[in-house]
């Protein structure tokens, strides 16, 4: 069957990274199908995925920023549940708010502005930051300042703290970003979050909804077995079985601590409002 052929996908036959995000093939459709087929493959041999370098991911999602939403958004998403996912989430971001993983600006409709003082939009891929750029205007929103958002090019696993220093937001934001980055790389985001939010005491959060794999065993099998292929064949680097909870507690030492956290489709993907004690 085609996913089993693609999981023993041998190394030589995998794309360069601005061939194998060249397609349309959508990161969703793929959570989609596993929602509704994932037993099938329960005896696959699993496959490590590999994420993509910093410079491979900035070259990969410039290449498709122009049809980005198309291929990270449609019917799929909203079968997942993922739009109101981002809407019920990003409703709580208040205050000076960093959004790392931005890309082409998906979320800037979902947050209530009345509660933000200043917004900064990070993304490694210029492409992608450019799109968001476009976006920001064509919503043509009154704010009370021209310098009320921001757009930034920069590594969010290693970067943060050197650009905008410890304790400098009341909320950060990130949205499917730390699959793309691996597990070494996410856990080195995670933190850099927890540096350059502010604590507790003083109102700081970190909201994150983020691609897990499953608390259904059958469909973590499946994700298990396809996870190279998914982010080969269509997922844009997305390593799309990491145990986020587990990450969060490892990269941070216990410093950032889950408040809450709601499970969707199965816990194929998680949303995560985290503190730092």
């Amino acid at each position: 069957m085609m996913a089993m052929a693609m999981a023993s996908k041998s190394s030589d036959m995998i794309e360069s990274p601005s061939e194998r995000h060249s397609g349309d093939i959508s990161r969703r459709k793929i959570l989609s199908q596993s929602v509704t087929a994932g037993g099938i493959f329960l005896f696959c041999l699993p496959s490590p995925a590999t994420a993509l370098s910093a410079s491979e991911a900035s070259k990969a999602y410039d290449s498709y920023a122009s049809n980005y939403d198309s291929l990270d958004g449609g019917s799929a998403s909203t079968m997942l549940g993922i739009d109101q996912a981002r809407t019920d989430l990003f409703k709580q971001a208040k205050g000076k708010v960093l959004e790392i993983g931005a890309g082409t600006g998906l979320n800037l409709g979902k947050y209530d502005l009345s509660k933000i003082e200043s917004l900064t939009l990070l993304d490694i891929s210029p492409g992608m930051l450019s799109m968001a750029e476009q976006r920001w205007k064509n919503m043509t929103i009154a704010t009370s300042s021209e310098s009320f958002i921001s757009f930034v090019q920069a590594d969010a696993t290693s970067e943060l703290v050197s650009k905008f220093g410890a304790l400098s937001f009341d909320t950060v934001v990130d949205s499917f970003s730390l699959c793309t980055m691996g597990n070494d790389g996410a856990e080195k985001c995670l933190s850099q979050l927890s540096q350059v939010v502010k604590s507790k005491e003083q109102g700081g959060q970190v909201l994150l909804l983020e691609n897990s794999r499953s608390s259904n065993p059958f469909l973590a099998r499946y994700q298990d077995a396809t996870s190279s292929a998914a982010a080969e064949m269509g997922g844009k680097g997305c390593v799309y079985n990491q145990d986020v909870e587990f990450m969060i507690q490892q990269s941070t030492k216990g410093n950032l601590v889950i408040e809450s956290q709601e499970q969707y489709a199965a816990g194929l993907f998680r949303a995560f409002r985290c503190t730092v004690w």
